[in-house]
């Protein structure tokens, strides 16, 4: 006897909804595990590996991080897939029973954000410097989203989103949760037009985002290189105990360390600003300068050309504003 139509659709209808759920479920099995490094009494770092995100790597390889308070979990960044933010959620779950209250955004680049969908889907309030709306409304966003998803996927994908902050924040900004004072501050254009900074003040430390890379050469490109000097200043006054990188490990060396990425931002500015008030060629300049103060830290061959030529332009900039005034 043959079977009604109306059941074959039914039996049609919930093999599509098991296999929904199977497919949904996939990258939930595979999400990795992450083995948070506690480095002070509150304090919590997720340290990514190095080198370029990947496939291979699931995209891990920048840092984030949590501070446990008794009134709830503040976080610091969300890391750059989706599957890494549900994994950094199961990570504090084993910490901590206390809820996870807020997400404070470093800035608005992809290795930082893709996994604030995974924080948003709990309901936790996501906070951020207005200054991400640049970015937010801009063709980069969408085309670095395209890009992550060609190259990480399925660890970005189709249903990966750019998540928006809940609440903008215009400039440094203080508060108090489960007796701990936290300050976030705002490094006014450095890296990104963005970035944010969060001292843990009982705790001494310091989550710099990428205003810092440890242990290897930073990655300037065409970021604000005055900005940032600015912004390594603000850092040694906080006199941190531990400074938590957007890459690298945590440096508890803190002189030693932000010295270090001061004093090379320094020197691409007296060099480069020199070649560009004598109006020399670029390629000349970065041929006769004398690199072997910096030349044997990882990272120097594939950054420091791009670093060099990045602070020659914005320096011509500068000497172009400083014409008009």
């Amino acid at each position: 006897m043959k079977r009604p139509l109306r059941h074959d659709v039914l039996v049609l209808l919930r093999l599509l909804s098991a296999f929904a759920v199977v497919a949904g479920n996939v990258h939930a099995a595979d999400d990795p595990v992450l083995a948070p490094r506690q480095v002070s009494t509150h304090c919590w770092v997720f340290q990514g590996e190095s080198g370029a995100a990947s496939s291979a790597n699931r995209g891990f390889m920048s840092n984030a991080g949590f501070v446990v308070t008794t009134e709830g979990v503040v976080v610091f960044d969300a890391l750059g897939t989706p599957a890494l933010g549900r994994a950094m959620i199961a990570a504090i779950r084993k910490v901590t029973a206390q809820p996870i209250r807020r997400v404070i955004v470093s800035h608005y680049h992809a290795d930082h954000i893709y996994g604030l969908q995974a924080f948003k889907a709990l309901g936790v309030e996501v906070w951020a410097h207005r200054k991400a709306e640049i970015y937010l409304a801009s063709s980069q966003a969408v085309d670095r989203l395209a890009q992550r998803r060609a190259e990480l996927f399925p660890w970005v994908d189709e249903s990966t989103r750019i998540v928006p902050p809940d609440l903008w924040l215009d400039g440094d900004t203080d508060f108090r949760l489960g007796g701990l004072t936290f300050r976030l501050l705002f490094a006014e254009g450095a890296h990104s037009p963005e970035d944010m900074m969060m001292q843990v003040v009982e705790d001494r430390v310091l989550f710099a985002g990428d205003l810092l890379f440890a242990g290897r050469l930073p990655f300037v490109g065409d970021a604000d290189s005055k900005g940032w000097l600015r912004a390594m200043n603000r850092m040694i006054a906080a006199q941190p105990a531990i400074v938590v990188p957007g890459h690298g490990t945590p440096s508890t060396d803190v002189a030693r360390d932000l010295g270090l990425t001061r004093d090379y931002l320094l020197y691409l500015r007296e060099t480069m600003g020199r070649a560009v008030k004598d109006f020399e060629p670029f390629d000349e300049a970065y041929a006769k300068t004398d690199w072997s103060r910096f030349a044997g830290l990882p990272a120097f061959e594939q950054a420091n050309r791009v670093n060099a030529y990045g602070t020659y332009l914005q320096l011509e900039q500068e000497e172009l504003k400083g014409a008009r005034r």
